[in-house]
């Protein structure tokens, strides 16, 4: 009787857990909905959600979201770019290739890798590789988003390697051992067997890895040059959604319209962050099924 009802309890604090949580989250989405509902009360939000000109001191204040998407766009993507096949390729090293005297050691050194702060990355970045990038491009600078998504994909790198490499180990034996009896290599093994079976895995990790970009705000705040321009190429300075919102939050009168936009710019990044989430969730419960 005593542990029905210890369990009882046990469940009883986790479901609430789980409904607090959600309320939090929901709760999150209000208050940004509500600031941004404020701000459109003023301003128009086809010129918010489509103006091509961030200068809220000038007069009037614009408010265009477009080059700050855009600034997020092109960060992220080129660190997709780098992060997705390295990421993969070292998961797929460390699960199948790796002897097991290194694989914990690499393992332990992804963990590592992980808890770097983004802050230090950002120093780096500003001290030593955005100086490379301009004289290895013949750039006007190197704070540009080159160099934010450089730091970004290896920011990303661990999350990606983590769940990557777990759902490879999580492939039935069995798939490897008829893929061998039907006179397969190793390398057909992993490229037609392994990477398919653990797609579902695989794309949970990127997604939950491009979420952690998406993000990130110091080392863009850092390194990206932080021009609220139109960009027309990832060489050039830019500024993302979460650099906006850390940069100009101090420096806003509250109830203005300058701070109610900044909140809208949140609320967008909000919508962004969780529908990345959510289809990452729904990969790893397809690859949990």
């Amino acid at each position: 009787m005593r542990q029905k009802i210890s369990e009882y309890i046990i469940e009883s604090a986790i479901k609430l857990s789980g409904f607090v949580i959600i309320g939090f989250v929901i709760l999150i989405f209000l208050f940004l909905l509500k600031d941004a509902l404020s701000l459109f009360g003023t301003y128009s939000a086809g010129k918010f959600l489509f103006g091509t000109n961030w200068l809220p001191i000038s007069e009037p204040p614009k408010f265009g979201m477009i080059p700050l998407l855009l600034g997020s766009i092109y960060v992220t993507f080129g660190a997709i770019l780098i992060c997705v096949p390295l990421g993969v390729a070292t998961a797929l090293f460390i699960a199948e290739v790796a002897p097991r005297s290194i694989k914990q050691i690499l393992k332990s050194l992804v963990e590592i890798l992980a808890s770097i702060p983004s802050v230090v990355l950002g120093f780096i970045g500003i001290i030593w590789l955005g100086p490379f990038l301009k004289t290895t491009f013949g750039l006007t600078t190197g704070m540009c988003g080159l160099t934010g998504s450089l730091l970004l994909a290896f920011m990303a790198l661990p999350t990606i390697i983590s769940i990557s490499e777990d759902a490879l180990v999580s492939v039935p034996r069995t798939f490897k051992e008829a893929a061998y009896g039907l006179g397969a290599t190793k390398w057909q093994t992993m490229w037609r067997v392994m990477l398919p079976a653990a797609s579902s895995g695989i794309i949970a990790g990127v997604m939950l890895g491009i979420g952690r970009v998406i993000g990130e705000t110091m080392v863009v705040l850092m390194v990206t040059g932080n021009a609220p321009v139109m960009p027309t190429s990832i060489l050039q300075p830019l500024r993302t959604l979460t650099a906006t919102i850390a940069g100009e939050m101090g420096e806003t009168v509250s109830g203005s319209e300058h701070y109610y936009a900044l909140f809208t710019v949140g609320l967008v990044l909000f919508i962004i962050t969780f529908m990345i989430n959510f289809g990452a969730d729904l990969s790893l419960r397809k690859a949990r099924q």
